[in-house]
């Protein structure tokens, strides 16, 4: 995190362009060793130059998404060719996801609201 941008409940407020990558999951039935493994990715790439916030919500479906926001494209390839997380890739891939989508977008502003108590 750096000091041009601050993450709410509902996304990361900040000095655009940003980045973000939104990680749509639809999980099989065998989760044994998922949370380690995503807690190990959250650490990992909280760690991560670049690396600006992340939110992720799941339903009772199994449908998640996940938003990682990021300070340029460089970070988020430099991520995703981090050896543990191609790794985990794989994992996931092989155990974890029924389907995925990986999509890359360039926010260029950002419009907060709250209402006052």
């Amino acid at each position: 995190m750096d000091d041009e941008h601050r993450p709410t409940e509902l996304g990361l407020v900040g000095e655009a362009p940003y980045f973000a990558t939104i990680f749509t999951t639809k999980m099989t039935e065998d989760l044994d060793g998922y949370e380690e493994m995503a807690d190990r990715m959250a650490g990992l790439v909280d760690a991560r130059e670049g690396f600006l916030g992340m939110q992720s919500a799941r339903g009772d479906d199994g449908l998640g998404i996940t938003v990682c926001y990021w300070r340029s494209e460089e970070d988020i390839t430099a991520w995703r060719d981090d050896i543990e997380h191609l790794e985990a890739q794989e994992e996931g891939r092989s155990r974890w996801y029924a389907q995925y989508t990986v999509e890359v977008a360039r926010v260029e502003r950002t419009i907060e609201f709250e209402r006052p108590e």
